[in-house]
């Protein structure tokens, strides 16, 4: 068939290049332009004015031509001594549609048609068009859809322009009604199959797609299987047959494949061979499988992996360690080698990058643990890489290296950023359940002029609240990472009239801070603070308890220098959604001496991730606070016991207990909420007590049930909470919102000594983050599990906050 279309062509190169004698060419004309320039022909046209034409040049000529393209026909002719090229354009795609496509999305669709030549504004080919038919033919057929149908329409138009339309009928993926593995005699079927991508219909295929027919799937799950058998010894493994069996509507698939496990071998010797680079004894520590050892074989690729990986770190970015196995049948021993070659040393001449629009070079350039003239370092990219991604400021981040032309000793280090919005001006509308309406303005940037900086203003109005904040932070003060920030903020706060302790607050406060970088992984953050807070009680409304707080230090305002030290172990690979690495943080509050409360605050957080499988996340995560008085505040002792006798006087059933050295309510640590523990109302776990004094009944009431008990909080917490996140098919990007299974436990207490683990309360449900564009949105459905009968009046199963929290 081939030879016969190349006599068809070489008959027409003949009937085109017509008979004649040679001639010197003193001028070209081109007949038949429109969409394409005569100096585009010139450039392919291997004749020139004054070039000597003969027959056999012009047929080169003529295919030359032919191979740009552009032209359905080409015809040589001769006025005099001018060459005249007669040529017919083919069309051009003027418009490229494409129908009917789900399950490849048509983005992905046209990059590869474009590939192939086939996009809007290129001469249109049929030959390509059929050659497209053909691939996305195979491409379905690769997914298992054998009953798809692919039919190119195309539509001539004016101007020698084409509209091409490709019509496909997908139809169904062919479900897997049989997978067999044949010849498995020293596993089950089960655990062989374990972690197979393919599998038979099932109760969860409708969500894992695990029954639809994958040629790629069939092929990793059969590698799989190979990688099964030669962990556990088997190194003469093989796979001696696969046959594939449709039915005959195409709907059902039949699979057979057939194994040989053959024997467990041992390892009779390990052998390090090829230029080492560094002492042998010290790559042998590399190597995870040892003499006597039975044949392991992700233990072998561990094992070069980690080699390269010693040598990538040492500026040997191109080594190779090359595992050779050589089995002995008879003794089913494996004499084992792993051959070292280091390749040329290299060292970075540039660190370029690319993507960042908005954000300077400089801020990207002082996360890079990759310098620029020193040896090239696998782990110090890597590092920079989880830096990059942690500002916040990148969708992605990619790094890349590349030789230096001409050179084997040098590369250039390509940095690839996308950026996405760190900063946002927003004015809306929130909710939550604990605050009600909340109305919200704000502006901020996390990069700032694209410097690195930050800055927010915020306000925020709902029915308990009023705040507002300004808030800097420059985390290169100097060279050497220390950062230093400031804060103001202004808040009313008015609990009157709510299921909380019925107080207001009104607080103004000022601090700054310094950020100071310990290690790539730790920091330490050092501050010093003053705030004023005017607290507001309600005689008849309010906890007497916290009337006789504040009646005995003899202050409703209070003045408060804070210090601040905190700690943080940081090892998270993300900013928004990390999947792996976790965060310790250890921070301590101080109320100076010269403050009206004295006191000092604890809390502590540990929590980390784990990737689990199958895009699974586990996390974990667990938090103690902890707040105590370190001398008496207010009056003194003197002065309490006139306080006391007053109070008798006026009152002889209420008798004062000395709280001067008790934690200051307004300070006190809550539990419970969306944030918290979920099922129950923001803020309404741990110690409730009545107006009056008295302690309430078992199901939480006052005064016979007259009213509730109001929660107070206290001043030990305990929290505690497991989360998977889940991998969701419609949900695939993470970075902007995922699900989670969550289980939730904790309480607080009045202090250390109240604590009382069956106390705890507990909740498990699912959850959904949401990074909307409105701000960030938390929804959870928790049920909760281990409760009081005083806690019935504030569970909650469905809870959620969206809008700009400050």
């Amino acid at each position: 068939m081939k030879r016969i279309a190349a006599l068809i062509l070489l008959a027409s190169l003949s009937a085109n290049a017509f008979a004649f004698d040679p001639f010197v060419v003193s001028d070209i004309r081109i007949d038949g332009l429109s969409r394409i320039s005569a100096g585009t022909v010139y450039n392919y046209l291997p004749i020139n004015k004054g070039d000597q034409l003969t027959s056999a040049e012009a047929q080169r000529a003529i295919r030359a031509l032919y191979r740009t393209k552009f032209f359905s026909d080409v015809e040589f002719d001769r006025d005099g001594d001018i060459l005249v090229i007669k040529v017919v354009e083919r069309p051009s795609i003027a418009k490229l549609t494409l129908r009917g496509n789900k399950d490849i999305k048509t983005d992905d669709l046209k990059k590869g048609l474009k590939e192939i030549g086939l996009s809007e504004g290129e001469t249109f080919d049929r030959l390509a068009l059929d050659n497209v038919q053909q691939e996305l033919i195979r491409q379905y057929y690769n997914r298992g859809k054998y009953n798809v149908s692919v039919d190119p329409h195309v539509t001539r138009l004016d101007r020698n322009r084409v509209a091409v339309e490709i019509e496909i009928r997908e139809g169904k993926a062919a479900k897997i009604k049989e997978l067999n593995v044949l010849g498995n005699h020293a596993f089950t079927d089960k655990a062989i199959r374990d972690g197979f991508e393919s599998d038979t219909t099932n109760w969860m295929s409708w969500y894992s797609k695990d029954d639809q027919y994958s040629r790629e799937k069939l092929s990793g799950d059969l590698e799989k299987l190979q990688s099964y058998y030669m962990d556990r010894g088997y190194a003469d493994f093989g796979v001696d047959s696969t046959q594939v069996a449709i039915a005959p509507d195409k709907r059902a698939m039949y699979i057979d494949a057939s194994i040989k496990e053959g024997e467990i071998y041992k390892v009779s010797d390990v052998k390090l061979l090829g230029d080492l680079i560094l002492p042998e004894a010290t790559m042998r520590q590399l190597v995870f499988i040892r003499k006597d050892q039975t044949f392991n074989r992700a233990a072998v690729e561990a094992s070069t992996k980690a080699i390269k990986a010693v040598l990538a770190n040492i500026g040997y970015a191109y080594a190779k360690v090359s595992p050779i196995p050589k089995l002995d049948k008879d003794k089913r021993t494996v004499d084992l080698t792993l051959y070292v070659e280091p390749g040329q040393r290299v060292y970075v001449r540039r660190v370029v990058f690319e993507g960042n629009t908005r954000t300077e070079d400089n801020v990207l350039r002082r996360e890079m643990r990759q310098l620029e003239g020193s040896w090239y370092s696998q782990a110090a990219l890597d590092r920079s890489k989880i830096r990059l991604q942690r500002l916040g400021y990148f969708k992605k981040v990619d790094i890349d290296k590349k030789l230096v032309p001409g050179t084997q000793d040098q590369v250039d280090v390509s940095v690839k950023v996308e950026e996405q919005s760190a900063g946002s001006m927003q004015f809306g509308v929130g909710y939550s359940q604990y605050s009600g309406i909340i109305l919200n303005a704000s502006v901020s940037q996390n990069n700032l002029f694209g410097t690195g900086d930050s800055f927010s203003i915020s306000g925020e109005r709902s029915s308990i609240t009023t705040n507002i904040g300004l808030n800097y932070y420059n985390p290169y003060l100097t060279d050497n990472n220390i950062g230093i920030g400031y804060s103001a903020s202004f808040s009313k706060t008015d609990y009157g009239n709510t299921d909380f302790a019925n107080y207001a607050t009104s607080a103004k406060s000022f601090s700054t801070y310094l950020g100071i970088p310990i290690t790539e992984t730790d920091a330490l953050r050092v501050g010093l603070g003053i705030s004023s807070n005017k607290v507001n009680l309600y005689q008849g409304y309010s906890p007497q308890v916290l009337i006789d707080y504040q009646n005995e230090i003899g202050n409703q305002t209070i003045h408060t220098w804070t210090g601040t030290l905190g700690w943080n172990h940081d090892t998270r690979n993300g900013y928004w959604a990390p999947t792996r690495g976790g965060l310790i943080s250890a921070n301590a509050d101080v109320a100076l001496p010269g403050s009206t409360v004295q006191y000092w605050k604890l809390s502590t957080e540990i929590n980390h991730y784990w990737p689990i499988g199958k895009g699974f996340v586990l996390y974990l995560d667990g938090q103690v606070g902890y707040g105590k008085t370190y001398s008496k505040n207010g009056i003194s002792d003197d002065q309490f016991a006139a306080l006391q006798k007053a109070t008798t006087a006026q009152d002889p059933t209420h008798q004062l207990t000395d709280m001067r050295q008790d934690f200051p309510f307004w300070q006190n640590l809550y539990a419970g909420g969306v944030r918290d523990v979920r099922g129950f109302q923001d803020n309404t776990l741990g110690p409730r007590v009545c107006i009056d004094g008295s302690a309430p009944s078992s199901n939480g009431m006052c005064n016979g049930g007259a009213y509730y008990s109001q929660p107070i909080g206290g001043a030990f917490k305990v929290l505690g909470t497991a989360q998977v996140y889940l991998p969701l098919p419609f949900l695939k990007d993470v970075n902007t919102a995922r699900v989670s299974w969550f289980m939730d436990v904790g309480n607080v207490y009045k202090d250390y000594k109240s604590f009382n683990a069956s106390a705890l309360r507990a909740s498990t449900g699912l959850s959904l983050q949401w990074q909307a564009p409105i701000g960030p949105l938390i929804i959870s459905f928790a049920v909760p599990f281990r409760t009081q009968a005083a806690d019935n009046h504030y569970e909650e199963r469905i809870q959620f906050t969206f809008g700009s929290q400050f």
